[in-house]
């Protein structure tokens, strides 16, 4: 499993969601600009010790993305979907995509990938999700389609 960050701002967040893919093995793809130096202590300090655990990948734009994982499935994760992230049948070598804290995806990718957008259900009053909570819950519903393939 995939999980692609792009533009993201807040160390602490990349943090969180590095140490998720330490405890879960998915890869984590960034996608600059980055809003912090991979340097940063917030980023270090959020991910732990386990950073030795992380394959971590980044990317000049999306389009590095693209054409490096041509042939795999891929989900845009937005509050603007019709479709809930709990109805995709996942498999192991999918790319989840999320959007800056701030703003979210681009609307270019969203517009480009109708069929491609899932959301987590919420209140219509709740603008969104934190970064990393919303990368849990995607990835944890993915990975119990699989049965936790891998993990105890």
């Amino acid at each position: 499993m995939h999980i692609v960050l792009v533009e993201p701002e807040i160390p602490g967040n990349t943090g969180n969601i590095a140490r998720l893919c330490a405890a879960t093995g998915c890869e984590l793809h960034l996608v600059k600009p980055l809003g912090f130096s991979l340097e940063d202590r917030y980023l270090k300090r959020a991910g732990l010790d386990y950073w030795h655990l992380v394959k971590v990948h980044v990317h000049e734009n999306f389009g590095e993305v693209l054409t490096g994982y041509h042939g795999h499935r891929i989900f845009f994760n937005t509050t603007k979907a019709d479709r809930c992230h709990s109805e995709i049948v996942y498999q192991a070598d999918d790319l989840l995509v999320f959007g800056k804290e701030t703003a979210g995806l681009p609307p270019s990718l969203l517009t480009a990938y109708p069929e491609n957008c899932i959301r987590i259900p919420m209140l219509d009053e709740a603008r969104s999700l934190n970064l990393s909570n919303a990368v849990a819950v995607v990835v944890y519903e993915a990975l119990r389609q699989q049965g936790f393939a891998g993990l105890r």
